[in-house]
């Protein structure tokens, strides 16, 4: 059996939809914090268990018969995260998993300027110490552009820090992608780079955006404590401004310029661009 967790959230509920196009929904089992909102899935003959990474107890319930486990990376900001993927995976271990695949992201390393990145390191060193095969999936940026971009569509800017070369995916494709992992017969180890085929910058995306709106779109980069007191007067908090910073600053040190075509492989087509999701963008803000 195959367990996801976090498949009520979108990037593992787009694994979990792959996966139903691939195996028999007996061989899937979800471990979820509120098994009501996996209904749609157990309708559809998914076995749904109750489980948080902060209970030990109920982890080992929810992944019991698992062959593979896969784990999302938590998004509780206030928490422990490095003790939660830690529990996660000594459940998983415990539970009999074989095989426990996490989802990583690229330029995972402990000498980041990317706090995340620190935490990923983290949690593959345990992985590669539970004493079973691990996946790391090393995935590119994905999430909101709107909070990437800005509200490029009304002021025909994207005014950000200076950033430099990363991969902005689309979460649907690496969710595809796990699955095909997880139902390969030949698995992958270790760390596995999720990127497009080349890096971008703003400058790309302001690029396609124009070409796509039909309206020039500028890209302006902002000094980088000029941008933390735009974001602090637009009643963001500080901290959370410079947490933010911190992730173009390494855009800045190449931790995010290296292309892998294994995406592209694993899915057996070019990967979505950025034209396409910025397409797509336009399409839900008209």
């Amino acid at each position: 059996m195959i367990i996801v967790t976090g498949a009520t959230g979108a990037l593992n509920g787009f694994t979990v939809e792959h996966l139903l196009q691939r195996i028999a929904p007996s061989d899937i089992g979800v471990s979820v914090r509120n098994p009501d909102r996996a209904q749609h899935l157990a309708d559809q003959g998914v076995r749904v268990r109750q489980g948080s990474y902060d209970d030990p107890d109920a982890l080992r319930h929810s992944f019991a018969d698992a062959e593979q486990v896969l784990l999302v990376s938590s998004s509780d900001v206030t928490a422990d995260v490095i003790t939660q993927h830690r529990t996660a995976i000594d459940a998983a271990v415990e539970a009999g998993a074989q095989r426990i695949l996490y989802t990583s992201a690229l330029g995972t390393s402990f000498n980041s300027p990317y706090p995340p990145l620190a935490i990923h390191a983290a949690t593959e060193q345990h992985l590669a110490e539970s004493g079973v095969s691990w996946t790391a999936l090393r995935n590119g940026f994905y999430g909101d552009l709107g909070d990437l971009l800005g509200p490029w569509q009304a002021t025909g800017t994207i005014a950000k820090p200076a950033d430099g070369p990363f991969s902005w995916i689309d979460r649907r494709d690496a969710g595809e992608a796990a699955a095909a992992i997880l139902t390969n017969a030949s698995s992958l180890d270790g760390p596995v780079n999720l990127t497009l085929p080349s890096p971008v910058t703003l400058t790309d995306f302001a690029t396609h955006a124009a070409e796509l709106s039909g309206h020039p779109v500028e890209r302006i980069a902002v000094e980088d404590e000029e941008w933390i007191a735009g974001e602090v007067a637009n009643g963001v908090p500080e901290a959370a401004a410079r947490f933010t910073l911190t992730m173009f600053q390494a855009t800045r040190s190449g931790h995010f310029a290296h292309p892998d075509p294994t995406l592209s492989r694993l899915l057996g087509r070019p990967p979505r661009t950025i034209s396409d999701q910025l397409r797509e963008q336009m399409v839900r803000t008209e």
